[in-house]
């Protein structure tokens, strides 16, 4: 199965405030990435899966990758 490139976009409460983010990732399946947003941003903000709304998931091709990270990956 070959890894896609995913860009996700959506918005997450921390405290009173609602944060907008763009986050791209390698992944073998769209069903990964869920994961992947719910693992990364509890772990790196303390915030639990119903404080993060996931409003879009695309996949994209290598050229139109921004994250440095992931450029690196490939």
């Amino acid at each position: 199965m070959k890894t896609k490139i995913y860009r996700i976009q959506g918005r997450f409460t921390m405290g009173d405030q609602t944060k907008v983010f763009t986050k791209e990732l390698k992944s073998m399946s769209e069903k990964n990435i869920y994961e992947k947003i719910y693992s990364e941003f509890g772990s790196k903000h303390g915030i639990n899966r119903n404080q993060i709304d996931i409003e879009e998931i695309k996949e994209i091709s290598a050229d139109e990758v921004n994250d440095p990270l992931v450029k690196a990956l490939l």
